[in-house]
């Protein structure tokens, strides 16, 4: 995954940044997975999977619009807080679709319901932590690893 957005972003700064939206999932993960006494199981590791590609697309999304902005020629700063104004938006609504997509699995009755709640606890509480993190953190991380001006 690194290797394809290195070379689609031509940097291998880019997909570094956008890489710690995995760590910002975890712990919301293990936060749901604790506060809703889920057990780790193959439900919850497929749901982990899912989650890391999805949280990737939110980092991508900011990341490529602050490149953009870098080429136009803003300065770091104002690209990173224009970048963030601009794409909240529509980083919480996608977000947020998913997260209300995914509570009547998570809230699921019937037969089965236990399994298929587990991999959709997974999936809303990494997406939840993930995209505030995300929004905030990642401009942090990019700003502290990019040394142009």
């Amino acid at each position: 995954v690194y290797l394809v957005m290195a070379s689609q972003f031509e940097s291998l700064l880019h997909p570094f940044v956008i890489m710690f939206t995995l760590p910002m999932a975890v712990g919301g993960v293990v936060l749901t997975l604790l506060l809703t006494r889920t057990s780790v199981n193959v439900m919850v590791l497929i749901g982990s999977v899912v989650l890391a590609g999805i949280v990737v697309n939110n980092g991508i999304v900011l990341i490529d619009y602050v490149k953009q902005l870098r080429q136009r020629g803003v300065p770091k700063e104002e690209a990173l807080i224009e970048a963030g104004l601009v794409r909240m938006r529509p980083i919480l609504m996608t977000a947020l679709t998913t997260v209300l997509g995914l509570l009547p699995m998570a809230l699921g009755i019937g037969p089965g319901a236990e399994v298929r709640s587990a991999l959709a606890l997974t999936l809303i509480g990494g997406l939840t932590s993930a995209t505030v993190l995300t929004l905030v953190m990642l401009p942090v991380v990019y700003a502290t690893l990019d040394r142009k001006p």
